[in-house]
């Protein structure tokens, strides 16, 4: 079976195209619509990337992302995470790292930088 994606996005419209796109690239596909549900996933299985948006309910990319990083289990804290965000102005690449986050996607989302990131974080 392919690479384990998970996508972590509360709009569906995004969600499903990026999930769509992956699957064509045979990656298996996992999503969750907010930070909670992320941390929850992760709890229960590994991943070998995570594509985080930024502005989620409940708990936003940033929080889930120092969650992630504070984990116990070695290799779940060390899981890639890439931010998707319409707001990257808001955020400097400093700000990402220090969060644990390696690198960004702007909305709205360039499929073709999408699969080149997800190769890139998952060879």
């Amino acid at each position: 079976m392919g690479k384990k994606i998970l996508i972590a996005e509360d709009s569906s419209v995004i969600q499903n195209l990026t999930r769509k796109i992956l699957a064509m690239q045979n990656y298996e596909i996992y999503s969750a619509k907010n930070g909670t549900q992320v941390l929850e996933m992760l709890n229960n299985e590994p991943f070998d990337l995570i594509l985080m948006d930024i502005n989620m309910p409940v708990m936003d990319g940033m929080e889930c992302a120092r969650q992630i990083r504070a984990l116990e289990d070695d290799q779940k804290s060390k899981t890639p995470i890439v931010a998707i965000t319409g707001n990257a102005r808001n955020y400097s690449m400093e700000d990402f790292k220090e969060a644990g986050i390696e690198g960004y996607l702007q909305k709205p989302l360039n499929f073709d930088v999408l699969v080149e990131t997800v190769k890139k974080f998952t060879s």
